[in-house]
């Protein structure tokens, strides 16, 4: 009998309780809009967060959820969710430590636009918007760094639009493998590792396709030899081949 092939995949679990201040503290260190702050100054900002554990599958927060509250990823994968008018789910990210979501708007009316689940098990940091709101006014160069964040997000947004809309599956999903190994990618035996565990419904869900086509093309660009993949694992065997196919005319 053959034995199922034991993933490479290798992800932290981290309790709740085990997300520790020396944690907690690099994380925020890493947190871009955090950048140039002085290690006395994020000791106070991270008094000022909460600390949260979730479960796979678990949801942080729901679409049309008042956002109530800023998140920090200390440890696990967090995917981004939104529902289409067709019935679908549409993964919009994929978040790894040290990414934020959630609200950042100070309006007492906003609600999160998205819905957001774990992948994994996750540690998350979580500050109120009135908390984030007192870190902006303290923190003038925190306040300009999340405005360019936030230009640049939209700016994602649009050029993720026009890929949903304008390439056929093969593009999106080769262009979607290439996004993937450049902020997750680990060089392994089997080739450029995507560090988290990706089920085809997952990959289906970042694509905008059904499964059925995110496994058809899965399984061509296996035959072609462009990845090796196993169960809820993908890693790039040809990174060149993918991105000849991501950019070719549609």
């Amino acid at each position: 009998m053959l034995k199922r092939r034991k993933t490479p995949v290798e992800i932290k679990h981290t309790e709740p309780h085990l997300c520790s201040t020396a944690l907690r503290l690099h994380i925020l260190h890493e947190v871009s809009f955090f950048a140039g702050l002085e290690h006395t100054q994020i000791e106070e900002i991270n008094r000022q967060f909460h600390e949260k554990g979730f479960e796979p599958g678990d949801y942080l927060y729901f679409a049309g959820d008042p956002a109530d509250s800023l998140f920090i990823i200390a440890e696990g994968r967090v995917k981004l969710l939104r529902h289409t008018a067709a019935g679908k789910d549409v993964m919009l990210d994929l978040l790894i430590p040290g990414e934020f979501f959630g609200g950042l708007s100070t309006s007492s009316e906003s609600t999160y636009l998205e819905t957001a689940q774990a992948l994994t098990s996750v540690c998350a940091l979580t500050i109120s918007r009135e908390g984030f709101r007192a870190i902006l006014n303290q923190y003038p160069t925190v306040s300009m760094q999340v405005l360019d964040l936030i230009t640049a997000r939209l700016e994602a947004a649009h050029d993720t639009i026009h890929q949903l809309s304008a390439q056929t599956a093969e593009q999106r999903i080769a262009a979607t493998l290439l996004t993937l190994a450049a902020k997750l990618g680990e060089p392994h035996e089997v080739g450029l590792l995507i560090q988290t565990p990706l089920s085809r419904d997952e990959l289906a869900e970042l694509t905008a396709t059904t499964p059925e086509t995110a496994s058809r093309v899965i399984s061509q660009f296996q035959r072609d030899g462009w990845i090796a993949t196993g169960r809820q694992w993908i890693a790039l065997a040809d990174p060149e081949a993918l991105r000849l196919t991501a950019e070719m005319e549609a």
